[in-house]
C-alpha cells in the first residue's frame, strides 16, 4: 500500500477524458440510422476497456487524497491538543504561584489566563492554517493541477487584501507582540498615550481600559505608540512639605522621622511600603518658605494612597509640634485708602480768560471807525 501511494501517479488529462466522454455521448445519440448488435457490443467493449485501463489510476488517486486528509486531520488534532495542555499547565502554575505570599503580589491569575488563552488561540489558528493549507495544496497536486498560477493569484490577492486592511493587520500584529512580550495585562494601570487607566481586557485587536472616572476606553493596539506600565516593579510615593524659613531644621526632620516610624509599624501601610520613609532634604529655600521632600518605595499602584496617608500624619504631627505649614498663593496687599480727589473733574482750560483756548473762543470786537 505504501509503495502504491508514494509512486508517481499518471492521471489521464482532463481534456482527454472530456473528449472521450463527448464522443461517447455523440455516438449514443439517437439517429435515424439503426444501431446493429455488433456495433453496440464494440462500443461497450471499448468503454469497458477504457474503464479497465484507468481504474487503477483513479483508485491510487483516491487513496492518496484520503491518506492526505487523514494525516492532516490527525496532525491538526494532536497539535491543538498539545497546545491546549500547554495553556492549561500555564494556568495551573499561575494559580499555584498566587497561593504563596509573594506570588499573590506579583501574579495576577486573570491576567495570566487571558494572556495564555490569547497566545493559545494564535498558535492554534496558525497551526491549523499551515496544516490544512499544505494538505489542500497536496490534494491539488494529486490531480496534476499546475499550482504556479494559483499561488501567484493567491499572492496578488493577499497583497491587495493586506494593503486594504493594513490598519487591521497592524492592530493584530501589535496585539500579538504585546501579549507575547507581556508588556501589560489585566489589572495593570497603564498610560497608553491616547488613554490611561486600569486594563480590564487584552485582545489581539483592542485593549479595554477603565478610566479614573469609570469610563471604558477601547484603544486599538496599532494606535499605541508608547506604554507606561504603573503596575510593574515598584512605585514611588513623594510628598513635598513647605514650612516657614524660621523653623528649626533638625526639629522638623525629627518629627518627620517619628511619622515614618509609626507608618512603618501600622497596617496595612507596612505591607504597602517596600522601603522606609526617607527625608531627602530641602528642595527649595525662599524668603518666605522652605520645602522638604520625603519619599518611599511602595507596591505598584499604591503610591497615591501612601502619599495621602503621609500628608495626613505629617499635618497632625506638625500641629502637635507647633510647626506651621505655609504655601499656596501669596497674600495680596491690602488696598490703600481711596484718594478724595479721585472723583473730582479735571480743571477746564476755559476757566482762565487769558488761556489760548479762551482767547480763541471769545468774539472778535469790530473796529470803532467802521460805519454801517
Amino acid at each position: 500500500m505504501l509503495l502504491v501511494c508514494h509512486r508517481k501517479l499518471e492521471v489521464p488529462p482532463v481534456s482527454a477524458f472530456w473528449s472521450s466522454w463527448s464522443s461517447a455521448l455523440l455516438e449514443t445519440d439517437p439517429s435515424p440510422s439503426p444501431v446493429t448488435l455488433d456495433e453496440a457490443a464494440k462500443r461497450a467493449e471499448s468503454a469497458a476497456g477504457w474503464v479497465e485501463e484507468n481504474w487503477s489510476t483513479w483508485l491510487n488517486t483516491g487513496l492518496r487524497i484520503a491518506l492526505i486528509l487523514v494525516v492532516a486531520l490527525v496532525l491538526r488534532m494532536l497539535v491543538r491538543r498539545a497546545l491546549t495542555k500547554l495553556i492549561a499547565r500555564m494556568n495551573r502554575s499561575a494559580q499555584t504561584a498566587q497561593g504563596t505570599g509573594l506570588g499573590g503580589l506579583l501574579v495576577n491569575a486573570e491576567r495570566r489566563r487571558q494572556r495564555s488563552e490569547a497566545i493559545g488561540s494564535v498558535l492554534r489558528s496558525t497551526a491549523s492554517f499551515l496544516i490544512l493549507g499544505t494538505a489542500a495544496l497536496m490534494i491539488l497536486g494529486a490531480f496534476q493541477i499546475d499550482l504556479a498560477p494559483l499561488l501567484a493569484s493567491a499572492g496578488v490577492a493577499g497583497v491587495a487584501i493586506g494593503f486594504g486592511a493594513r490598519n487591521l493587520v497592524t492592530d493584530f500584529l501589535s496585539g500579538v507582540f504585546m501579549i507575547m512580550e507581556d508588556q501589560y495585562g489585566v489589572g495593570d494601570s497603564i498610560d497608553a498615550g491616547v488613554a490611561s487607566g486600569e486594563v480590564i481586557e487584552v485582545g489581539l485587536r483592542v485593549t479595554k481600559l477603565r478610566g479614573d472616572n469609570g469610563e471604558i476606553w477601547y484603544v486599538r493596539n496599532g494606535e499605541i505608540k508608547r506604554i507606561g506600565n504603573l503596575s510593574q516593579g515598584w512605585a514611588t510615593a513623594a510628598v513635598d512639605i513647605t514650612v516657614r524659613p524660621t523653623e528649626d531644621l533638625d526639629h522638623v526632620k525629627s518629627v518627620i522621622a517619628d511619622v515614618a516610624d509609626g507608618l512603618a509599624k501600622d497596617e496595612p501601610w507596612n505591607e504597602q511600603m517596600w522601603g522606609p520613609l526617607e527625608t531627602l532634604g530641602l528642595t527649595e529655600v525662599l524668603l518666605e518658605s522652605m520645602t522638604f521632600r520625603v519619599s518611599a518605595k511602595t507596591m505598584p499602584g499604591k503610591a497615591l494612597g501612601v502619599e495621602r496617608e503621609v500628608r495626613w500624619r505629617i499635618k497632625r504631627a506638625f500641629d502637635a509640634a507647633g510647626i506651621r505649614i505655609v504655601g499656596g498663593l501669596p497674600q495680596q496687599a491690602e488696598e490703600s485708602a481711596a484718594d478724595p480727589t479721585a472723583g473730582m473733574a479735571a480743571p477746564s482750560v476755559f476757566a482762565s480768560e487769558r488761556s489760548p483756548q479762551s482767547i480763541a473762543a471769545s468774539p472778535i470786537t469790530p473796529p470803532a471807525n467802521l460805519s454801517k
